[in-house]
């Protein structure tokens, strides 16, 4: 079983920065695809991000431009990077990882809320 464990949510302004970090139990080197979604009260989860193995990144349209996703195979970890962010972002932030026979698995999710 693959563990993930989510951190870096807050509060911030409009327009602010957060980076948000994913650390898995198993090495996300071997997995198929990566990635993030985001949950909002009321809201079905939406997809924000992903890597696959391929190395093709795609972004939700909400988000593309300002969220960028990244990796750290040495330390398992995968980033979300977001920056001019938006009362709309507002959001549990999930990160998630696909591997061969194995998976989804999610993350417990870590609170993002933009408000002045």
């Amino acid at each position: 079983q693959v563990q993930l464990v989510e951190s870096g949510g807050g509060l911030v302004q409009p327009g602010g920065s957060l980076r948000l970090s994913c650390t898995a139990s198993k090495s996300i080197f071997s997995a198929n695809a990566i990635g993030w979604a985001r949950q909002a009260p009321g809201k079905q989860r939406e997809f924000v991000a992903q890597l696959t193995s391929s190395g093709t990144i795609n972004f939700a349209d909400a988000v593309k431009g300002r969220f960028t996703l990244s990796r750290d195979n040495a330390t398992n970890t995968m980033y979300l990077q977001m920056t001019s962010l938006k009362p709309e972002d507002t959001a549990v932030y999930f990160c998630a990882a696909v591997f061969s026979n194995l998976g989804p698995y999610w993350g417990q999710g870590t609170q993002v809320t933009v408000s002045s």
